[in-house]
């Protein structure tokens, strides 16, 4: 068990493409260990926080790890009384909500495989995570691509805007500015990009938002798009330390994301739980 703020440790969880089950106190009558509101998480190896202890826990957390074995989506409420048959004589009755928490399948997908990409990749590799790295120079890939990498051929890197699942991350970095501009108009066209950015300068992003307003983009869907790229805390311009920041932008971002799911998560009614009684 450990006592970090449970928001925190399931953005953690959830960011590192883990799933989890948050089990909260919904109800509690009588005497009972912790009161409504109470939360714990639970995943395949670890819990956080508690709802309590003793047998009423263990038997939660039992119970959370079968929804996760199961690979359950839907929440559940379950109803405990506090009595012999749970060695817990507080004699309360209680009832846990449980949230199965499935972080979604992330792909990033980076278009252009020049020297900054070839320096991300590797780093992107070790995340967990699809990659689309995408270029029609086939001479630019290197021989060796990380597992969770498929590098991409293309003539129109534009038509392969089209292939990318909903909620895709999206760099663009290529050779050519002309194509950068294509590509990015084509992502904000689709409307269901969860980040969108492109390599280059302050010049760069206004000469974009000009050309993007005269196509009747509305200053919402520019908004969407992040130029320059990294962090501005991480200065320097070699390739690896361009995909340094680059990476930890892209995980910055992503683990906000997800905190903010998280959090508008909690706040959703339990009107639609499956509803159980345990012995």
């Amino acid at each position: 068990m450990t006592s970090t703020s449970w928001i925190q440790q399931l953005a953690t969880i959830t960011a590192a493409g883990e799933s989890a089950v948050l089990v909260t106190v919904a109800e509690h009558k009588g005497s009972t260990p912790r009161e409504a509101g109470a939360k714990m998480i639970v995943t395949s190896e670890q819990c956080y926080d508690t709802i309590g202890g003793g047998h009423l826990e263990h038997k939660a957390i039992k119970h959370a790890r079968l929804l996760l074995a199961n690979r359950a989506q839907r929440s559940q409420i379950e109803h405990f009384a506090l009595g012999a048959s749970l060695g817990q004589c507080c004699g309360g009755a209680i009832t846990l909500l449980f949230e199965p928490i499935n972080p979604p399948a992330l792909t990033v997908a980076i278009f252009g495989a020049g020297h900054v990409a070839k320096a991300l990749v590797p780093i992107i590799g070790h995340l967990p995570c699809q990659v689309r790295w995408i270029d029609s120079r086939e001479h630019e890939f290197p021989s060796i691509i990380p597992s969770n990498t498929q590098p991409i051929i293309s003539e129109q890197p534009t038509d392969d805007v089209q292939d990318l699942p909903p909620n895709s991350y999206v760099l663009v970095m290529t050779h050519n500015h002309q194509l950068d501009q294509a590509i990015v108009e084509t992502v904000l066209a689709r409307k269901d990009a969860l980040h969108l950015g492109m390599i280059g300068s302050d010049t760069k992003r206004r000469k974009c938002e000009h050309r993007l307003r005269h196509k009747g983009f509305t200053e919402q869907e520019i908004m969407q798009l992040t130029c320059p790229i990294g962090l501005t805390s991480i200065s320097g311009k070699l390739p690896g330390e361009i995909a340094v920041s680059v990476a930890a932008h892209l995980i910055q971002t992503y683990q906000q994301q997800v905190a903010t799911a998280c959090k508008q998560g909690t706040q959703n009614t339990s009107s639609h739980a499956e509803i159980h009684h345990l012995g």
